[in-house]
């Protein structure tokens, strides 16, 4: 089974969701699951350099009264997890171009979902600015990754077209929101759900594997049918 996860590394909800996700396989592991983690910018409009905290949250929310209100359900979700999110340390909210430019380096060594938690830890648990290069080659330090390569990676040109593709691939097949996750390349889920409703879509996926009918699939947004295929020059 493939499972193609769009996500933003700045989502709060993603990292709750790559947490249910775990907590899922846990419960009932899946055998020759293959994971890709796929880039999706949740603001891609971003300026390069990112922007102020204060100054985002009062062009996203309204101010920081709405920010609070949202972030507290975030975190109190996020407890559920044991996830630690400290919002008021982060002062910049980046481009995160550049982190989904090193999760495509850290996966192609096989360490896609390490780097993608050492990111969400970074950024959300300490407040660091996760579009910051040298930040980023700290993020990448324990997973054996050099701050040389790190930085032809998010400098050079290559890989920027293959990501840039994801973003727009998904934006193509009305992914709005993230985490959105696709099973075999067919089914898609979108949001942090619990692991109840994931076992539902790993067994639509196996069956369908298995070239079976299986149930039929729920709603957009609830395990939707998504004739859905991620292109090959992106795996």
């Amino acid at each position: 089974m493939r499972l193609d996860i769009f996500a933003d590394v700045i989502c709060p909800w993603c990292w709750i969701g790559k947490r249910r996700l775990e907590r899922a396989l846990r419960m009932r592991p899946q055998d020759g699951l293959q994971i890709r983690w796929r880039a999706f910018q949740l603001n891609p409009g971003m300026p390069v350099g990112g922007m102020d905290r204060k100054e985002y949250l009062s062009a996203k929310f309204g101010g920081d009264g709405q920010a609070t209100r949202i972030y507290d359900v975030i975190r109190a979700a996020g407890e559920s997890e044991a996830l630690e999110f400290n919002f008021d340390m982060i002062q910049r909210t980046p481009n995160t171009l550049r982190a989904h430019r090193l999760v495509r380096l850290a996966q192609d060594r096989g360490k896609g979902s390490p780097m993608m938690e050492a990111l969400f830890q970074a950024y959300f648990s300490r407040g660091q600015d996760i579009g910051d290069r040298e930040a980023l080659v700290d993020a990448a330090a324990p997973l054996g990754l050099s701050a040389e390569e790190v930085r032809h990676q998010i400098d050079g040109a290559e890989g920027l077209e293959a990501v840039q593709a994801e973003d727009a691939l998904a934006r193509r097949h009305g992914i709005n929101g993230v985490p959105c996750y696709i099973f075999n390349g067919k089914f898609a889920l979108a949001g942090a759900h619990e692991p109840e409703v994931l076992f539902q879509l790993f067994d639509l996926a196996r069956v369908e594997e298995a070239g079976g009918d299986g149930p039929s699939p729920a709603k957009q947004g609830e395990g939707a049918r998504a004739s859905f295929d991620t292109p090959a020059s992106s795996s």
